[in-house]
């Protein structure tokens, strides 16, 4: 059903992933430029796509199991997502020039966690409907 919780917290990440990367800067560079997500297109892609695997999963309410596979996938691109951006901020020079790290990096944590509890909340659906099929 779509009023369930799970579509709450997909629908937070959806409005997560695809629009406060674009507002909220990711990281400043030596210079003082602050880098946001479109500056960048595989970061903006990424973003872009984690929207769209939540929207889609959102989409998909009457098959459980597709949900809890996109919602995995999505939780690995974030991941990635995750990982890129501890490496740049480990190369990113902070203690002989002023370099700043964004809030915008934590975006894809937010992320993981709203999906770990939509992958909860659907498995708990789908043993709902397991422990009632059983019982016909």
């Amino acid at each position: 059903m779509i009023q369930r919780i799970q579509t709450i917290y997909l629908l937070i990440v959806a409005l997560i992933a695809g629009i406060l990367p674009f507002w909220i800067n990711l990281w400043s560079d030596v210079e003082g430029n602050e880098i946001f997500a479109r500056n960048d297109v595989f970061i903006s892609g990424a973003f872009y796509i984690s929207a769209v695997l939540a929207v889609v999963t959102i989409v998909l309410f009457k098959n459980r199991k597709n949900q809890f596979v996109l919602n995995r996938l999505n939780m690995i691109l974030n991941i990635f997502l995750l990982g890129f951006f501890v490496y740049r901020s480990q190369n990113l020079s902070g203690e002989i020039s002023v370099s700043e790290k964004g809030i915008g990096m934590l975006i894809p944590i937010i992320s993981i966690v709203f999906l770990v509890l939509a992958n909860r909340a659907i498995k708990k659906d789908e043993d709902l409907v397991k422990s009632v099929d059983r019982l016909r």
